[in-house]
Protein backbone atom coordinates (compact mmCIF):
# COMPACT_ATOMS: atom_id res chain seq x y z
CA UNK A 1 0.00 0.00 0.00
CA UNK A 2 2.75 2.40 0.96
CA UNK A 3 4.61 1.57 -2.21
CA UNK A 4 1.59 2.53 -4.31
CA UNK A 5 1.15 5.80 -2.41
CA UNK A 6 4.82 6.65 -2.85
CA UNK A 7 4.55 5.94 -6.57
CA UNK A 8 1.49 8.17 -6.86
CA UNK A 9 3.21 10.88 -4.85
CA UNK A 10 6.36 10.73 -6.95
CA UNK A 11 4.29 10.78 -10.10
CA UNK A 12 2.45 13.92 -9.05
CA UNK A 13 5.77 15.58 -8.18
CA UNK A 14 7.28 14.76 -11.57
CA UNK A 15 4.20 16.14 -13.32
CA UNK A 16 4.38 19.35 -11.26
CA UNK A 17 8.07 19.71 -12.07
CA UNK A 18 7.33 19.34 -15.77
CA UNK A 19 4.68 22.06 -15.61
CA UNK A 20 6.80 24.44 -13.52
CA UNK A 21 8.50 26.26 -16.46
CA UNK A 22 5.13 26.78 -18.15
CA UNK A 23 3.61 28.11 -14.94
CA UNK A 24 6.51 30.50 -14.37
CA UNK A 25 6.33 31.66 -17.97
CA UNK A 26 2.63 32.39 -17.60
CA UNK A 27 3.29 34.33 -14.41
CA UNK A 28 5.89 36.47 -16.15
CA UNK A 29 3.55 37.19 -19.06
CA UNK A 30 0.74 38.11 -16.68
CA UNK A 31 2.92 40.49 -14.66
CA UNK A 32 2.57 44.20 -15.59
CA UNK A 33 5.41 45.50 -17.75
CA UNK A 34 7.25 48.46 -16.25
CA UNK A 35 9.32 50.23 -18.88
CA UNK A 36 12.16 52.48 -17.73
CA UNK A 37 14.86 54.42 -19.46
CA UNK A 38 18.56 54.30 -18.74
CA UNK A 39 19.55 54.97 -15.11
CA UNK A 40 16.03 53.88 -14.12
CA UNK A 41 14.39 57.04 -15.46
CA UNK A 42 10.59 56.65 -15.51
CA UNK A 43 9.38 60.23 -15.98
CA UNK A 44 10.01 60.59 -19.71
CA UNK A 45 9.10 58.64 -22.82
CA UNK A 46 12.58 58.24 -24.23
CA UNK A 47 15.32 55.81 -23.26
CA UNK A 48 18.18 58.03 -24.36
CA UNK A 49 19.71 58.34 -20.91
CA UNK A 50 18.93 62.06 -20.61
CA UNK A 51 15.17 62.48 -20.66
CA UNK A 52 14.96 64.74 -17.64
CA UNK A 53 17.86 63.12 -15.80
CA UNK A 54 19.11 65.31 -12.97
CA UNK A 55 22.47 65.33 -11.27
CA UNK A 56 22.05 64.31 -7.64
CA UNK A 57 22.01 67.29 -5.32
CA UNK A 58 24.42 66.03 -2.68
CA UNK A 59 27.59 67.07 -4.52
CA UNK A 60 28.92 70.29 -2.98
CA UNK A 61 29.30 73.43 -5.07
CA UNK A 62 32.76 73.78 -3.55
CA UNK A 63 34.74 72.01 -0.88
CA UNK A 64 36.71 73.53 1.94
CA UNK A 65 39.96 72.46 3.54
CA UNK A 66 40.98 69.94 4.49
CA UNK A 67 40.38 68.25 1.16
CA UNK A 68 41.72 65.00 2.59
CA UNK A 69 39.15 62.76 4.21
CA UNK A 70 40.70 60.52 6.88
CA UNK A 71 37.99 57.92 6.20
CA UNK A 72 38.65 57.80 2.45
CA UNK A 73 42.16 56.65 1.43
CA UNK A 74 41.55 57.85 -2.14
CA UNK A 75 41.83 61.46 -0.93
CA UNK A 76 45.13 61.10 0.94
CA UNK A 77 47.08 63.23 -1.57
CA UNK A 78 44.55 65.99 -2.20
CA UNK A 79 45.82 68.65 0.22
CA UNK A 80 49.38 68.17 -1.00
CA UNK A 81 48.32 68.62 -4.64
CA UNK A 82 46.26 71.74 -3.85
CA UNK A 83 49.14 73.31 -1.92
CA UNK A 84 51.71 72.48 -4.61
CA UNK A 85 49.51 73.87 -7.39
CA UNK A 86 48.94 77.08 -5.45
CA UNK A 87 52.70 77.44 -4.94
CA UNK A 88 53.43 76.68 -8.61
CA UNK A 89 50.95 79.32 -9.83
CA UNK A 90 52.18 82.00 -7.43
CA UNK A 91 50.34 85.25 -8.09
CA UNK A 92 48.23 83.43 -10.68
CA UNK A 93 46.68 81.13 -8.07
CA UNK A 94 43.40 83.02 -8.47
CA UNK A 95 42.96 81.19 -11.77
CA UNK A 96 41.54 78.31 -9.72
CA UNK A 97 38.02 79.46 -8.95
CA UNK A 98 37.05 76.59 -6.69
CA UNK A 99 38.02 73.07 -5.71
CA UNK A 100 35.44 70.31 -5.39
CA UNK A 101 36.01 66.97 -3.68
CA UNK A 102 33.23 64.47 -4.26
CA UNK A 103 33.03 60.68 -4.44
CA UNK A 104 36.73 60.39 -3.68
CA UNK A 105 37.76 62.60 -6.61
CA UNK A 106 39.13 66.14 -6.76
CA UNK A 107 38.31 68.70 -9.45
CA UNK A 108 40.04 72.04 -9.94
CA UNK A 109 37.66 74.52 -11.59
CA UNK A 110 39.77 76.93 -13.63
CA UNK A 111 39.05 80.15 -15.52
CA UNK A 112 39.20 79.41 -19.22
CA UNK A 113 41.60 82.28 -19.93
CA UNK A 114 44.12 80.73 -17.53
CA UNK A 115 43.64 77.10 -18.57
CA UNK A 116 46.89 76.73 -20.51
CA UNK A 117 48.92 78.33 -17.72
CA UNK A 118 47.40 75.99 -15.13
CA UNK A 119 47.90 72.76 -17.07
CA UNK A 120 51.48 73.75 -17.95
CA UNK A 121 52.22 74.21 -14.24
CA UNK A 122 50.61 70.85 -13.52
CA UNK A 123 52.84 69.21 -16.13
CA UNK A 124 56.14 70.96 -15.45
CA UNK A 125 56.35 71.63 -11.71
CA UNK A 126 58.50 68.92 -10.08
CA UNK A 127 56.10 68.60 -7.15
CA UNK A 128 53.18 67.93 -9.50
CA UNK A 129 54.42 66.26 -12.69
CA UNK A 130 51.07 65.43 -14.30
CA UNK A 131 52.73 64.07 -17.41
CA UNK A 132 49.64 62.52 -18.95
CA UNK A 133 46.33 64.02 -20.01
CA UNK A 134 43.98 61.20 -20.92
CA UNK A 135 41.64 63.49 -22.83
CA UNK A 136 38.91 66.10 -22.56
CA UNK A 137 35.23 65.36 -22.11
CA UNK A 138 32.53 67.80 -23.14
CA UNK A 139 29.45 68.26 -20.97
CA UNK A 140 26.36 70.34 -21.69
CA UNK A 141 24.26 71.85 -18.91
CA UNK A 142 21.54 73.92 -20.62
CA UNK A 143 20.36 75.42 -17.31
CA UNK A 144 23.82 76.51 -16.11
CA UNK A 145 23.46 80.12 -17.30
CA UNK A 146 26.61 81.53 -18.92
CA UNK A 147 28.41 78.24 -18.15
CA UNK A 148 26.42 75.88 -20.33
CA UNK A 149 29.43 74.12 -21.88
CA UNK A 150 32.00 72.38 -19.69
CA UNK A 151 35.37 70.98 -20.77
CA UNK A 152 36.69 68.38 -18.34
CA UNK A 153 40.32 67.20 -18.44
CA UNK A 154 41.62 64.07 -16.71
CA UNK A 155 45.27 64.30 -15.66
CA UNK A 156 47.53 61.60 -14.26
CA UNK A 157 50.92 61.85 -12.63
CA UNK A 158 52.94 58.72 -13.24
CA UNK A 159 55.75 60.13 -11.08
CA UNK A 160 53.55 60.62 -8.01
CA UNK A 161 50.82 58.06 -8.81
CA UNK A 162 48.12 60.68 -8.60
CA UNK A 163 45.04 61.52 -10.63
CA UNK A 164 43.06 64.79 -10.70
CA UNK A 165 40.49 66.54 -12.85
CA UNK A 166 40.59 70.07 -14.27
CA UNK A 167 37.37 71.69 -15.47
CA UNK A 168 36.61 74.93 -17.26
CA UNK A 169 33.44 76.39 -18.73
CA UNK A 170 32.21 78.68 -21.48
CA UNK A 171 28.78 80.04 -22.41
CA UNK A 172 26.70 78.93 -25.37
CA UNK A 173 26.95 82.46 -26.71
CA UNK A 174 30.77 82.31 -26.73
CA UNK A 175 31.75 78.62 -26.91
CA UNK A 176 35.53 79.15 -26.94
CA UNK A 177 38.16 77.45 -24.78
CA UNK A 178 41.94 77.59 -25.34
CA UNK A 179 43.43 74.46 -26.84
CA UNK A 180 45.97 72.66 -24.65
CA UNK A 181 47.47 70.64 -27.50
CA UNK A 182 50.66 72.71 -27.15
CA UNK A 183 51.02 71.29 -23.62
CA UNK A 184 49.51 67.83 -24.13
CA UNK A 185 49.80 66.87 -27.84
CA UNK A 186 47.74 63.72 -27.27
CA UNK A 187 44.72 65.96 -26.72
CA UNK A 188 44.56 66.68 -30.45
CA UNK A 189 41.89 64.10 -31.32
CA UNK A 190 40.05 64.49 -28.00
CA UNK A 191 39.52 68.20 -28.60
CA UNK A 192 38.28 67.44 -32.09
CA UNK A 193 35.75 65.00 -30.64
CA UNK A 194 34.55 67.52 -28.02
CA UNK A 195 34.12 70.08 -30.80
CA UNK A 196 32.33 67.56 -33.01
CA UNK A 197 29.83 66.42 -30.38
CA UNK A 198 29.41 69.51 -28.18
CA UNK A 199 30.44 72.51 -30.28
CA UNK A 200 33.23 73.68 -27.98
CA UNK A 201 35.69 75.68 -30.10
CA UNK A 202 39.26 75.03 -28.96
CA UNK A 203 41.16 78.15 -29.97
CA UNK A 204 44.66 77.41 -31.26
CA UNK A 205 43.97 73.78 -32.17
CA UNK A 206 46.09 72.83 -35.21
CA UNK A 207 43.16 71.36 -37.22
CA UNK A 208 39.79 71.58 -35.52
CA UNK A 209 37.64 69.44 -37.82
CA UNK A 210 34.99 66.81 -37.20
CA UNK A 211 36.30 63.39 -36.24
CA UNK A 212 33.16 61.24 -35.84
CA UNK A 213 30.39 62.92 -37.78
CA UNK A 214 30.53 63.70 -41.53
CA UNK A 215 32.17 67.02 -42.40
CA UNK A 216 28.86 68.47 -43.61
CA UNK A 217 26.90 67.48 -40.49
CA UNK A 218 24.79 70.23 -38.92
CA UNK A 219 24.80 70.63 -35.18
CA UNK A 220 26.50 68.80 -32.33
CA UNK A 221 24.62 65.62 -31.45
CA UNK A 222 25.61 65.12 -27.80
CA UNK A 223 24.26 68.44 -26.65
CA UNK A 224 21.14 68.04 -24.55
CA UNK A 225 19.20 70.47 -26.70
CA UNK A 226 19.88 68.37 -29.80
CA UNK A 227 16.73 66.54 -31.00
CA UNK A 228 16.53 62.93 -29.85
CA UNK A 229 17.18 61.01 -33.03
CA UNK A 230 15.81 63.99 -34.90
CA UNK A 231 17.77 63.22 -38.06
CA UNK A 232 16.30 60.32 -40.08
CA UNK A 233 18.91 57.72 -41.01
CA UNK A 234 18.80 56.42 -44.57
CA UNK A 235 20.19 52.93 -45.09
CA UNK A 236 19.94 51.02 -48.38
CA UNK A 237 16.84 52.86 -49.47
CA UNK A 238 15.04 52.59 -46.11
CA UNK A 239 14.52 55.44 -43.67
CA UNK A 240 14.82 54.60 -39.97
CA UNK A 241 12.67 56.95 -37.88
CA UNK A 242 14.03 58.71 -34.79
CA UNK A 243 14.11 56.46 -31.68
CA UNK A 244 11.30 58.30 -29.92
CA UNK A 245 9.00 57.66 -32.89
CA UNK A 246 9.66 53.94 -33.33
CA UNK A 247 7.22 52.76 -30.66
CA UNK A 248 5.10 54.12 -27.85
CA UNK A 249 6.71 54.29 -24.44
CA UNK A 250 4.33 53.81 -21.54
Amino acid sequence: MSTENEANHNGDGAEAAENLPDRRGSERLAAPVVRTGMFGATTAGDTSGYGGLRVRGSAPAASSRPFTDPEDPRTADFDRVADDLEAALGEGAGAVERIVVDRGEITFHVRRDALVEVVRALRDDPALRYELCTGVSGVHFPDDTDRELHAVYHLRSITHNSQIRVETTCPDADPHVPSIVSVYPTNDWHEREAWDFFGIVFDGHPALTRIQMPDDWHGHPQRKDYPLGGVPVEYRGATVPPPDERRAYK
